[in-house]
């Protein structure tokens, strides 16, 4: 299951509910279940991962840890240990998100429970090994989300050492300036790109910016996961908008136009006569920009009637005959 993505798996986002898994558990388990698949090895080895996926993120514990280290949950109360010292920290700066990986002299004894390894002499007779990915969340805004944007982020991430060549020992002895991790931390700024229409759960990946790996090994990735803050006039549901747009009574009678705010500044709305509150406008091409293409969902735009106050006597009689005329 390395590097497999268990909410991708069970086809959810990472704010799933617990009701949602298990729903989807039990969809996806009667879909690629042997017995309703004879002889079918894919269908069989889908089944398994879909259970050790439902096994990770129906418990609420080995959920949380997995949310925080990915498919190395299972290590998480090393990495735990090590944080308690201090060391490599990754700052995301605007959401106040930081990733701490602990003292990278603990960098050696993570990685041996990791690998099966007991010491930095059985990692170097492994040969090199690719370090492992890192996970953390990135807010953003849904202006952001739409319009495409770039995030500066400042990190410490740690760089092979130039003393071992990444390898924890120099002839037959420990390295003394990286203590046998083969890493050292460096401050590093990144400029990162937020692709126009990412949800919630979208994942960026910023390669090389992970884990360092062994013996010359490359890194791992950093992969940032989008959480799409809400917002104030617009509700998202997919690639769709919805809003409210407020219209005078007046014109919701008589008909006119209306000015409707979009996240592409304000278009006008015309209304027709005798338009009914609530009445739901849909504008096509006014919603998200689909992720990876140049479509665009829908805005739909739901109409709230602004009832009239402080009336003058000329308008209360007005309104006063109005009545007469359609009495109930």
């Amino acid at each position: 299951m390395a590097n497999k993505d268990y909410y991708q798996i069970l086809g959810l986002s990472r704010n799933a509910s617990e009701k949602e898994i298990k729903q989807a558990y039990r969809r996806l388990a009667r879909k690629h279940h042997p017995d309703l698949n004879p002889g079918d090895k894919s269908a069989e080895a889908k089944f398994k991962e879909i259970n050790a996926a439902h096994e990770v993120l129906s418990n609420p514990e080995k959920r949380k840890k997995y949310d925080q280290f990915g498919d190395q949950w299972e290590y998480a109360e090393q990495f735990a240990k090590a944080g308690g010292r201090g060391g490599v920290k990754w700052d995301f700066g605007k959401d106040g998100t930081t990733v701490e990986y602990g003292d990278l002299s603990d960098f050696g004894d993570i990685f041996s429970s990791l690998f099966g390894d007991s010491g930095m002499g059985s990692r170097m007779k492994r040969g090199p090994q690719r370090g492992q990915d890192i996970e953390s969340t990135i807010e953003v805004s849904l202006e952001e989300a739409y319009h495409s944007s770039a995030r500066v982020i400042q990190l410490e991430t740690a760089e092979p050492c130039t003393a071992c060549g990444g390898t924890g020992r120099v002839g037959n002895r420990v390295c003394t300036i990286c203590n046998g991790a083969g890493a050292k931390a460096i401050p590093k700024r990144l400029e990162v790109k937020i692709p126009a229409g990412v949800r919630d759960g979208s994942r960026i990946r910023i390669a090389g910016e992970g884990v360092p790996g062994h013996t010359g090994g490359s890194k791992g990735d950093l992969y940032l996961v989008v959480k799409v803050l809400p917002h104030k006039l617009f509700e998202r549901k997919g690639d769709d908008l919805y809003s409210e747009v407020s219209v005078p009574l007046a014109t919701t009678t008589l008909g006119g136009e209306v000015r409707l705010p979009t996240l592409n500044g304000t278009l006008s709305l015309r209304i027709p006569p005798e338009t009914q509150n609530g009445k739901i406008f849909r504008l096509a091409g006014k919603g998200m920009p689909q992720l990876g293409n140049a479509n665009y969902g829908s805005l739909f735009a739901k109409v709230k009637v602004v009832l009239p106050t402080n009336l003058t006597e000329e308008e209360r009689k007005l309104f006063e005959k109005l009545r007469s005329l359609r009495p109930t």
